[in-house]
């Protein structure tokens, strides 16, 4: 039984725009047919020419020029003389971290060495042989009290001379 429905037509795909919410895919396009004319050696020959051809031109791309080598010897000589001259650096650097660690432990040693000697000098100072030098020695005397001035605190709290103290 035939139906009576009306079949929709197929999509055409020259146009570019499909209408519907599905898409059929295209059918696949015919091979072109061979041209009648042409002979089955011919074909072969055609070939056979494109493969020479072909395989000359891979030949020639893995053959190394004299220009391409130069090239590549450059550029390894410049990545090896950067990685030299890095590795220098940092070894340099190194070195210099290294006697300046030294360094500050030597100055810190020497900070501990003065400070312990100026304490020492400070033990050894002898007040009661200064004055027994001070007065058999140099002939000096303590002050009296009326030699002693006293000046009063002002409200700058430093003393400002303007003349000279007199001497009595």
């Amino acid at each position: 039984m035939a139906s009576t429905r009306p079949r929709p037509k197929r999509p055409t795909y020259e146009a570019g725009y499909v209408h519907g919410n599905t898409v059929l895919k295209p059918e696949p396009q015919q091979a072109p047919l061979k041209h009648p004319g042409k002979q089955k050696g011919q074909s072969k020959h055609r070939e056979s020419k494109n493969a020479l051809r072909i395989r000359r031109n891979q030949e020639k791309a893995l053959q190394m020029n004299l220009p391409y080598v130069a090239a590549l010897v450059a550029a390894a000589c410049c990545s090896l003389y950067i990685c030299v001259n890095y590795i220098q650096l940092r070894s340099g650097m190194t070195a210099r971290m290294d006697t300046i660690k030294d360094l500050e432990k030597q100055l810190n040693t020497l900070k501990t060495e003065n400070d312990a000697l100026e304490t020492r000098i400070n033990t050894y100072v002898d007040l009661d042989y200064v004055y027994k030098v001070a007065t058999e020695e140099l002939g000096m005397v303590y002050a009296n009290k009326d030699q002693v001035l006293m000046y009063d605190k002002t409200e700058s709290e430093y003393v400002r001379q303007d003349e000279d103290i007199p001497a009595n």
